[in-house]
């Protein structure tokens, strides 16, 4: 895993090397290993590395067909070894053990379609000399980031926004709209990205710019899970699909001449994930796993009892309030978008510790929740539209009081108050969004925060407009529980948490992560399983149990979804944090005029007052600090920013 960057100019301008040495020295976390510039005419290509895959020969920019071809590539190819053995069939040879030659071989074979053979995770750019147009891919679910910008006559690309600010051409400035995407859907939309005017390229497309200025983008793939097998499949015979199919997913992803570890959390996915490694390969087994010092957010047992039961040795950050307060400024700088919530930080000291202990490289169970109906949305939109069906029902509230015991102030709200919150109506109910209104409803409540001249800005704007434009044309036709999957995996998995809680917080501290369940095949087949092996009823990822429950205790198997989470608001209340008092001061505040000053001050004075606390207060506060952190980092002082970083 690396960090990537380049430039291209539309004027036939010799590229300037030293601007790309310089957007490539910017991803050293993300490349630690060794770093390089190719130039050739007006175009040029970085390269900061992590060596995984043939650590003596995968050097890159990488070239091929008698230099025609470059190339810069973060990610991995897991099926190269059998890409490669189908293109020397074709005649092509190599002169190195690497994925990214098999890369650069099957794009000379078989052009923009390459991108369609490949199971992976990638974000690269290939300059093509003869066509003389410069050829970008993003994996089909967003795992690697891309970022490009237009610098007067100039495009740039990088793996992080950080880079294409170090070019003197590129503005840094906060993009007001995007803020709202954020406060609604905790993401931006892509192709937008927190800041104007830099842009990231969709998950599943690819992108070819042109010497003449041209560029054009197309979608090669998308999420489906409206494809149900209507066929009369016994349960086990899926079961056994779905084994061999994750089997096979993670035995691609062990493919590393650097030894692999996992990420342990305590859940079913990560479990499996574990499991199922252990049974694959014969090297020692070590995982990675977070402890909390507040037990609410605590998994430690079930970690202990996993690693018991299968054999691996388990290392452990114990992550409190105070360390999360601690290394903030650094998650923010590293996510590059405002932050609803604290978890990434855990995630971050993770990392840390994996690197510190020898490793560039662990699996992770993220995916499973996404493809296989685990998440509390899915249950409580089901619940919802059962109890819209009859509005006035005193025990179908039952239900989402059920769904959510970690919730204090729900238990404790009436039926009517639920009714108006979960927006249980028949009208509510046909709408296409209907399974997730609710969660953008509240946190769209937050934009009461703004100051006037950024709801002036915003007048007229509506995000969930926005993303209404961005769906299939056959979204509204599909069932309630395929469209929750599909806004879930298409919006929040790669904006938030194979982003802001997975590249970024992994690649921080030079750790490459690895995704099992987000194998395209496995996602396929995920899309295709009738909806009652994904939930049946309310028993979330039933398949999944079935086909791995055998073997993980089961105990977990059987534990209600405690989804990840970390402590929020009240972390930067603590004596640990009075260095946040300057950013969230009224003349902070007012100075930056993003927030309103006396609305902020209320709400740090409730925290400080240890008044009464809930989830929009805890995303407030924190959507606040870091926003303001992200304005100090990168718009007010981005240059101090980056020599603190470096000393």
């Amino acid at each position: 895993m690396c960090g990537i960057a380049g430039i291209i100019h539309f004027d036939d301008r010799p590229a300037d090397v030293r601007a790309v040495a310089e957007m490539v020295a910017s991803l050293g976390h993300r490349g630690p290993d060794a770093s390089a510039v190719y130039g050739r005419g007006a175009m040029a290509l970085g390269h900061a590395r992590l060596s995984i895959i043939d650590i003596e020969g995968g050097a890159q920019p990488m070239l091929a067909a008698g230099g025609r071809l470059a190339v810069t590539f973060n990610g991995e190819i897991f099926n190269y070894l059998e890409l490669r053995q189908e293109l020397a069939s074709l005649g092509y040879r190599f002169a190195t053990r690497s994925d990214t030659e098999v890369l650069l071989h099957a794009y000379d074979a078989w052009g923009e379609q390459c991108v369609e053979r490949f199971n992976g995770q990638w974000a690269f750019a290939i300059w093509d000399a003869r066509e003389r147009r410069l050829f970008l891919s993003r994996d089909r679910v967003g795992i690697r980031p891309l970022f490009y910008t237009r610098a007067g006559n100039s495009l740039l690309f990088a793996s992080e926004i950080k880079a294409l600010f170090t070019h003197e051409g590129v503005a840094r400035d906060l993009d007001h709209q995007a803020l709202a995407q954020v406060f609604t859907f905790w993401v931006t939309l892509p192709p937008r990205t927190a800041f104007a005017g830099v842009h990231q390229l969709p998950p599943g497309h690819s992108m070819i710019v042109g010497q003449d200025g041209s560029v054009r983008i197309r979608q090669y793939w998308d999420f489906n899970f409206d494809a149900n097998d209507d066929s009369n499949q016994p349960e086990d015979e899926y079961a056994e699909q779905l084994r061999d199919l994750l089997t096979d997913a993670t035995r691609l992803r062990l493919r590393a001449d650097v030894p692999v570890a996992t990420y342990l959390s305590g859940g079913i996915d990560s479990s499996v994930t574990t499991a199922v490694v252990k049974t694959i390969t014969s090297a020692p087994v070590e995982t990675f796993s977070v402890a909390f010092a507040d037990e609410e957010f605590d998994e430690s047992p079930f970690q202990q009892m996993l690693a018991s039961h299968v054999g691996v040795e388990r290392h452990v950050v114990r992550c409190s309030r105070d360390d999360i307060a601690r290394v903030f400024p650094d998650v923010v700088w590293h996510a590059e978008t405002p932050l609803l919530r604290t978890a990434p930080a855990p995630l971050f000291l993770l990392s840390e510790l994996v690197r510190r202990s020898g490793y560039k490289v662990a699996v992770t169970g993220e995916g499973a929740d996404e493809a296989f109906g685990g998440y509390d949305i899915f249950k409580e939109a089901k619940v919802r539209a059962f109890w819209a069906r009859q509005p006035q029902s005193r025990l179908r509230p039952l239900l989402l009081r059920e769904l959510y015991p970690y919730m204090p102030a729900l238990q404790r709200q009436s039926d009517a108050a639920l009714r108006g919150f979960f927006q249980v109506s028949n009208e509510t109910a046909n709408d296409p969004l209907f399974s997730h209104l609710p969660r953008w409803t509240l946190t769209s409540k937050l934009q009461l925060l703004f100051s006037g001249d950024t709801r002036d800005a915003l007048r007229g704007y509506d995000p969930i407009d926005d993303i209404r434009r961005t769906l299939p044309p056959a979204f509204p036709t599909w069932s309630l529980f395929a469209r929750a999957q599909y806004l879930e995996a298409k919006f929040l998995l790669p904006g938030y948490i194979l982003s802001s809680q997975g590249d970024r917080m992994a690649m921080a501290n030079g750790v490459e992560i690895r995704m099992p369940f987000l194998d395209y095949r496995v996602l396929e087949f995920a899309g295709r399983l009738p909806e009652r092996l994904r939930m049946k009823t309310l028993n979330e990822k039933y398949l999944l149990k079935k086909a791995m429950g055998r073997d993980i205790p089961p105990a977990i198997v059987q534990r209600p979804k405690q989804p990840y989470r970390a402590p929020d608001g009240k972390t930067f209340t603590t004596a640990a944090a009075e260095e946040y008092a300057g950013a969230l001061s009224p003349r902070t505040i007012a100075g930056d005029g993003i927030f309103d000053p006396r609305a902020v001050s209320m709400l740090t004075a409730k925290f400080r007052q240890g008044g009464g606390i809930g989830v929009k207060d805890d995303m407030a506060l924190v959507g606040v600090l870091s926003t303001q952190l992200l304005v100090d980092q990168f718009v007010r002082d981005f240059k101090a920013r980056r020599v603190a970083v470096a000393g």
